[in-house]
């Protein structure tokens, strides 16, 4: 970084020239696939979807791309020249060219607005199993991880169109299965990421392709025996690959030893200076060193690489807020949130700057956002319920803590869990509070359900949640024991009234409470000093 106004892309001045001479070649359809794949790749590099002036067509007045009414493109009455629509002519003289179709999903992901007219224009072989590697190529590239992970499942369990897909040919490939744990890892399910990570590497030990995001798993899993191992391997089989740099830097990382870390990520922006991952690891050991500048710089850098890096938005976001400059963290927050709008931590960061900013209510509808998307991590549904407190309104705020303890759960163990929500079911109920794995958040949430339940008279589930303080070694465990106390003299209480009451037949008794709902008839009796 000895230049900060240096720009990672170089231009190359001789593709004006090679365009010259390769648009006469085409009008004199001298091109076979390959050399038309050169042509549109050459297209990519002077103006991307961009299309060439009307001279470009053939001296007959035909277009170059015969499938041009797919889309529109028409300047003067004639279709110029674009690569897409050079690439998609190459890929139907020859589908079997896979550097076409990474040449033309980069254009797709650039440029959405030639989406449909790529469609039209492969509608010829969109059987073909080739089509389908490009879909799932593109659903990645733009995080519809959802659609990939279909596709890739019909390709490899011999459901998908054609004949080689219905007899199971990609059973066994290698690269669906590398896309399938690429997708997992986007989505954050880091456990079926890492089966597939793990089954890829034992199939193929000496590959290195995406294995610096098998690091990235481990180092999320906190797995740093396996993470070790992960680095000695790719050490042993090539050290001078970027891949192997970034998987050992997150060694030493996952160690604490940020400059080596910082050191090895440098290394591989010796070796790509384009490398995505590697700037913006390099930002986040910047940040865990207290060198915000720098950090700042590494994640422009990536952002100025490609502006669909939402690591890099949500870092600099993140660095801002450290900063306590919030208006500059919500914007770049917002950024992150637009690219991956189905990560519920990039909602709870939009929320946090909002609330710093005093806009109470839009901070709870990014926490609401939040947590309908999953909020595993339980700091949304944490936050909302304290709004909620704060805003007297204590029925919501208790769905909110009893939410954030079953998404606790759910994270915990996702294998164990019905699904079924704990605020409809009492078996759920009990089932997630029984087994939540207790921390200070949930004993907070427990501590705030007690009592709730306890003024309710629902005793069973406030004994419930005070009976799980009592393993929890903090200054709630007390306030559970004495909660327990009080909840077991109000029962027998309770008790001792109906005795009296069956044994009187002056008149009936009178009833302490109203409805289940309801409080009890005493202030004094119901209320209750909360500290979390």
């Amino acid at each position: 970084m000895r230049d900060p106004l240096e720009r990672t892309s170089a231009r190359n001045a001789n593709l004006p020239l090679l365009e010259a001479e390769l648009s006469g070649m085409c009008r004199r359809n001298e091109l076979d696939a390959f050399g038309m794949y050169v042509y549109g790749a050459v297209l990519r590099g002077t103006r991307g979807t961009g299309i060439a002036p009307p001279s470009s067509s053939s001296s007959s007045g035909e277009p170059v791309v015969g499938a041009s009414d797919a889309g529109g493109g028409r300047r003067g009455g004639m279709v110029g020249d674009a690569a897409h629509r050079i690439l998609a002519r190459s890929i139907l003289m020859y589908p079997f060219n896979w550097s076409a179709w990474l040449d033309l999903g980069e254009l797709c992901v650039n440029d959405q607005s030639i989406d449909e007219e790529v469609e039209g224009l492969l509608r010829p072989i969109s059987d073909h199993w080739m089509y389908h590697f490009f879909c799932v190529h593109v659903f990645i590239e733009n995080k519809a991880n959802e659609n990939a992970i279909v596709v890739i499942e019909k390709l490899a369990n011999g459901n998908a169109n054609g004949a080689a897909a219905a007899a199971g040919f990609f059973v066994q490939s290698a690269y669906l299965q590398s896309q399938l744990a690429m997708a997992y890892y986007d989505v954050r399910d880091y456990d079926s990421a890492h089966e597939h990570f793990l089954a890829l590497s034992e199939r193929e030990p000496y590959r290195l392709d995406h294995m610096d995001a098998f690091s990235n798993v481990l180092y999320v899993k906190d797995q740093k025996v396996a993470l070790s191992h992960l680095a000695h391997r790719s050490m042993m089989v090539d050290k001078y690959r970027p891949e192997t740099c970034i998987v050992i830097g997150n060694y030493y990382s996952s160690k604490a030893r940020h400059e080596k870390a910082v050191q090895y990520f440098q290394r591989a922006l010796k070796l790509d200076r384009t490398y995505l991952s590697a700037w913006t690891l390099l930002g986040h050991e910047y940040i865990e060193m207290k060198n915000t500048a720098a950090a700042i710089e590494a994640y422009r850098r990536a952002v100025d690489i490609s502006d669909r890096e939402y690591r890099a938005w949500y870092g600099l976001g993140q660095t801002y807020e450290i900063m306590n400059m919030l208006l500059h963290a919500l914007f770049y927050f917002r950024k992150a949130a637009a690219l991956h709008p189905h990560d519920a931590r990039m909602w709870c960061a939009i929320g946090g700057c909002l609330l710093g900013l005093d806009r109470r209510a839009d901070a709870e509808r990014s926490y609401e956002r939040a947590v309908s998307l999953g909020d595993g991590e339980g700091i949304a549904t944490r936050k909302l319920a304290e709004l909620y407190r704060e805003d007297g309104d204590e029925e919501k705020a208790a769905r909110c803590y009893l939410r954030h303890l079953e998404l606790r759960y759910q994270s915990q163990l996702p294998g164990a869990y019905s699904g079924v929500s704990a605020d409809s079911s009492p078996e759920a109920f009990e089932t997630v509070v029984a087994n939540v794995r207790v921390d200070e958040p949930e004993a907070e949430a427990l501590l705030y359900l007690a009592y709730y339940y306890r003024d309710n008279l629902e005793y069973d589930q406030a004994i419930l949640c005070a009976t799980r303080l009592e393993d929890y070694p903090g200054p709630e465990k007390e306030q559970g024991k004495g909660l327990l106390r009080d909840i077991r003299s109000r029962m027998d209480q309770k008790a001792g009234e109906r005795v009296r009451g069956r044994s009187s037949s002056v008149s009936p008794p009178t009833p302490m409470v109203g409805l289940r709902s309801g409080r009890s008839a005493s202030a004094a009796e119901s209320s209750f000093e909360f500290s979390p």
